[in-house]
């Protein structure tokens, strides 16, 4: 049983090494000399774009170490799809991968669009998760961005996720990327529970594997203090593993098709959150519980209507941008 002192001390130990992030622990990246740094940042980009392919995915999610007493961490969870992940832009020092979910069901392929993650070289701001229906730019450390990456993740409907930089390195014989801790919403496994938690901090990972690559989670999730004045205060850990493994076994025709119809409509709709975002200093929208945000859904239709033929780009594009600034 947690005595009072003790949850005093974990909740300290626990603000600490959210303040001290794991880059900033690691240092500046000393100047290695302009062939060196040619040299990495190549190698940088070249595991970036390995992360696009077709993959059989496996999603493992495992509750692990409650921090709050009486709280029972969920049974784990294992789940899998078949994603397609494009490269949709490559201008040297940002990189843009989309990935489609393709789904069978009742016969008929479906394709979601799923997440995206954009990398960035040595940028000076990220869009981070402040809160609940909030995000706002922070800097990153001048110090710190030399020889760094950011990476951005978007929702379903190109709203942002979370945001956390970090430095691609070799270590043990294996390449991987670790971000500085980040601020994150609820996924919707647990937001359509209506746990107690309403927020993830975490550290983010991704590592090339022999057949593909994976993406690993390590988040600690957290609920406002009980009496609603206090610090954040931490509930159960939570290990995710994504596994991606090459596969192209199935309806991967289909996710080109779906992009090749729909990538200038969702082109228009990255184009009005970067609007929303630069004049007003970040994204304040609505979050909910089965679809990220309350505008998600009418976005996810409007693409299917197009590659169905029944809407046009244009329209949609029209009907995206004013459901944006609505909403925001």
């Amino acid at each position: 049983m947690f005595t009072k002192t003790s949850k005093l001390i974990g909740t300290a130990l626990f603000a600490l090494a959210l303040s001290a992030s794991p880059a900033l622990a690691d240092g500046p990246i000393k100047d290695r000399g302009v062939a060196a740094e040619t040299a990495a940042f190549d190698q940088d980009r070249a595991t970036i774009l390995t992360m696009a392919g077709d993959y059989k995915v496996r999603f493992d999610m495992q509750e692990s170490t409650p921090w709050k007493a009486g709280y029972t961490p969920l049974d784990r969870k294992i789940s899998g799809g078949h994603e397609s992940v494009r490269v949709i832009e490559d201008t040297g020092r940002k990189i843009v991968l989309q990935h489609l979910l393709v789904v069978k069901h009742e016969g008929k392929t479906h394709v979601i669009k799923h997440w995206r993650q954009d990398w960035e070289y040595e940028p000076a701001r990220i869009l981070v998760y402040a809160g609940p229906n909030e995000w706002k730019w922070q800097d990153v450390p001048e110090k710190m961005r030399h020889g760094r990456w950011s990476q951005t993740v978007w929702q379903v409907d190109d709203s942002p996720r979370y945001a956390g930089w970090g430095e691609w390195t070799d270590t043990h014989g294996t390449r991987r990327w670790r971000s500085n801790w980040t601020w994150r919403p609820l996924a919707r496994r647990d937001a359509v529970r209506n746990p107690v938690y309403d927020r993830y901090a975490a550290i983010n990972r991704h590592q090339l594997t022999p057949t593909g690559w994976i993406h690993w989670q390590d988040n600690t999730k957290m609920m406002r203090a009980e009496d609603g004045k206090g610090v954040l205060q931490p509930v159960v850990q939570e290990y995710v593993l994504n596994t991606y493994d090459k596969f192209s076994d199935y309806d991967v025709a289909a996710a080109d098709k779906y992009w090749a119809a729909t990538k200038d409509y969702w082109a228009g709709v990255r184009a009005e959150w970067d609007r929303v975002a630069s004049k007003n200093g970040g994204i304040h929208i609505k979050e909910q519980a089965d679809t990220g945000t309350v505008v998600a859904g009418r976005l996810l239709e409007m693409g299917t209507a197009i590659l169905d033929g029944t809407m046009t780009q244009s329209k949609a594009i029209m009907e995206a941008r004013e459901l944006i600034r609505s909403h925001t």
